[in-house]
């Protein structure tokens, strides 16, 4: 079997460790189980260092978020495969080898996710990934199994392997070498995103991306910021606008750009008008800092256009007409009449 790690970024989240690692330990034998620490303030290198002293532990100097977190982690790994994995996940017995067995088999993907459960519900798909991730052609992000925040129930409705648009980043299978070429991460998303935009550039590379659901984990979810977190907000906007101007086609973006920035006022008002005043204002401070960006963005863009071998299109359809004014709610439906 190809080398595999499996790469845990922690931060602050030794509950999670305690509740999940075992899980990992146990259904992980033919990998290397590696925990990335992002400058925990909690007990969470003592809890390994008295309970896993086996287990590598790679300490990071300062909290660099998800994205810089994972590009310092993986800089100095050279597996074949890195599992890119979140603290809050239960895995499942076999859940590394039918991902693994498909990507040695077809070169050509270079990232692949499980079927995603919520832990909470285990009938139900899991926000974070769910079976497998899609981008519409505003880049509203949505999933085989969750629309918005609708969660379908899991009936085997997407148990056949799927080209996919992203792998969540929760669990995410990566050629580590395609990996470091495509560049990592963006390290100014901090959290939030950063995995859409690696697989938007994997994708643009000429490269494919799967979900296997043969292989199942559970995840809790909201483990370093809930949804509630108005900072989860502001990042989720400003990295959604940097995630257009960076991989969009040029024809599409004079377009588009504009009409977002009008969709993500428009939310901002509806927070407001459910007094979610932290949320709107993180919206609007989520633009100012877009455009602060926007100079580096485009020195990004112009080495992405570099490295392109294809043009794309995303999901022609825009998800919340399809959701709020045509009142669909699954992957399927809106799939078969856009």
């Amino acid at each position: 079997m190809a080398s595999v790690a499996v790469v845990i970024l922690n931060y602050n989240g030794v509950g999670y460790l305690e509740q999940f690692l075992p899980s990992v330990v146990q259904h992980s034998s033919d990998a290397e189980i590696i925990i990335a620490d992002n400058a925990s303030t909690d007990h969470s290198i003592e809890f390994l260092e008295k309970n896993y002293p086996g287990l590598r532990v790679i300490q990071l100097e300062k909290n660099l978020g998800y994205a810089g977190g994972y590009n310092l982690a993986l800089k100095d790994i050279n597996y074949d495969y890195s599992i890119l994995l979140n603290s809050d996940i239960e895995v499942t017995p076999n859940w590394i080898h039918p991902i693994i067995n498909y990507m040695e088999a077809h070169a050509g993907v270079v990232a692949c996710q499980p079927k995603i459960l919520d832990y909470q519900n285990k009938e139900k798909f899991e926000y974070a990934g769910a079976a497998g991730g899609f981008i519409d052609y505003m880049g509203y992000p949505y999933c085989r199994g969750r629309i918005l925040d609708e969660l379908e129930i899991d009936h085997g409705q997407y148990d056949e392997i799927s080209d996919i648009h992203w792998a969540t980043g929760a669990c995410m299978f990566v050629r580590t070498s395609s990996f470091k070429d495509a560049g990592g991460f963006d390290d100014d998303f901090f959290a939030h995103m950063e995995e859409i935009d690696l697989c938007w550039r994997f994708r643009l590379m000429g490269h494919s991306l799967k979900c296997i659901p043969e292989s199942k984990i559970y995840h809790v979810g909201g483990g370093t910021l809930n949804k509630l977190n108005p900072r989860k907000t502001y990042l989720n906007f400003r990295n959604n606008l940097s995630l257009l101007l960076k991989n969009e086609t040029a024809s599409r973006l004079v377009w588009q750009l504009p009409f977002k920035v009008l969709l993500d006022w428009a939310a901002a008002c509806k927070f407001a008008l459910d007094n979610s005043w932290s949320h709107s204002w993180a919206i609007l401070r989520a633009q100012m800092a877009f455009v602060i960006l926007i100079s580096k963005n485009l020195k990004k863009r112009a080495l992405i256009s570099r490295n392109k071998k294809i043009n794309l299109q995303n999901s022609n359809f825009l998800l919340p007409f399809q959701y709020f004014i045509k009142g669909k709610k699954t992957f399927d439906q809106i799939h078969q009449h856009p």
